[in-house]
């Protein structure tokens, strides 16, 4: 600029690393590459969930909202930088077992505004914290989705996701992947017809873990009891008639070492109670999934209408619990099946903490 000036543009790659000179519109870098088995089958996996999502993000906004197959490609900062919006909510949803590494959300401001507003049936909406944690939540539907595909996929049921943070930033200083990673590019109707980007980012290493369980190779399947080693078989210990170990030299006190055969002490059902038991099989059972408890007044209660917010005693993202008639036996967490809320058990619990809470 002849003032010596720079644009907004220009600051922002600055910032970020990216060479100035790309944005007066010179031939555009070479493309980068990276494994391409596990970019195909990244990309199989996402155009399987896409459905699914779509009608998770419909449930949550009301509306009928369509998240078409997205473009996978192996890509770095400068070149993602370029491409999205000055403002935008980043949403850093890293998986933190199963396949661990970066995982993360990116849409621009104009994007996560009109979601927060169709959530929350509300116009003009500030981005605020109450709009960003509803921008977390669809994300946590998203992941919840990728999550059942992958351990259906892979059978590593390992596979779990940190609880999403979402920060309104400039593009410049979103937290990406160091070197080459790979980004799915979303285009994303709100049920108006007009479309908007929506971007999803998997760091280097979850890239190759996912990949690879996906391919078949056990290096990123789920996790297998290690074999034994061959030829590093425990040797037995034998005694001689006389009381001394074989291949040994005779000593003061040797015992006479003998194997020892210890009962099954797993519980075993006889047929009588097999019979017994059948006869309960077709009982019904009320089973129930609790988000959360709190207490109240009285006249906090009977003061209640609509719009009335109830804070409850677990935190977002906590396991909820999974009762039958009225008994705490698993924990796990709420997902969407097709337009129905579900839940996807996460932890068992043991018969001892069952016997304690009965007690």
């Amino acid at each position: 600029m002849s003032d010596g000036a720079l644009s907004q543009a220009e600051i922002d790659a600055l910032l970020s690393g990216v060479d100035s000179s790309s944005l007066g519109g010179t031939a555009p870098a070479k493309e980068l590459t990276g494994n391409e088995a596990e970019r195909k089958a990244l990309q199989k996996l996402l155009d399987e969930t896409c459905q699914n999502q779509s009608n998770a993000l419909s449930t949550m906004t009301g509306a009928t909202v369509t998240l078409g197959k997205p473009q996978v490609s192996f890509i770095n900062r400068d070149r993602l930088v370029t491409q999205l919006p000055d403002k935008v909510a980043a949403v850093k949803a890293d998986f933190s077992s199963g396949f661990p590494g970066d995982h993360l959300f990116i849409m621009g401001e104009d994007t996560a505004k009109s979601l927060a507003s169709m959530m929350n049936k509300e116009e003009n909406i500030e981005l605020d914290e109450m709009a960003l944690s509803m921008i977390g939540e669809v994300v946590s539907q998203v992941v919840g989705t990728q999550i059942t595909a992958l351990t259906r996929a892979t059978n590593n049921t390992s596979i779990a996701s940190m609880s999403p943070e979402t920060t309104n930033v400039p593009k410049a200083v979103v937290a990406l992947p160091g070197g080459t990673f790979l980004c799915a590019e979303y285009d994303l109707d709100l049920g108006n017809g007009q479309l908007q980007k929506f971007w999803e980012v998997y760091g280097s290493n979850v890239v190759h873990a996912i990949g690879s369980a996906l391919n078949g190779n056990d290096a990123g399947s789920a996790r297998k009891a290690p074999a034994a080693a061959p030829n590093q078989q425990q040797p037995a210990m034998t005694a001689s008639p006389m009381g001394m170990p074989m291949g040994g030299s005779p000593s003061m006190g040797s015992a006479n070492v003998q194997s020892v055969q210890f009962p099954n002490l797993m519980a075993q059902v006889t047929s009588q109670e097999q019979s017994n038991i059948s006869l309960i099989m077709d009982v019904p059972m009320e089973m129930t999934v609790e988000l959360g408890r709190t207490k109240k007044l009285i006249k906090e209660i009977l003061g209640m209408g609509e719009g009335t917010i109830i804070e409850l005693d677990k935190l977002a993202g906590e396991p909820v619990d999974i009762l039958v008639n009225h008994k705490l036996i698993a924990k796990g967490e709420v997902v969407v099946i097709d337009e129905n809320f579900g839940v996807r058990v996460t932890e068992i619990v043991s018969p001892i903490e069952r016997m304690n809470d009965m007690a």
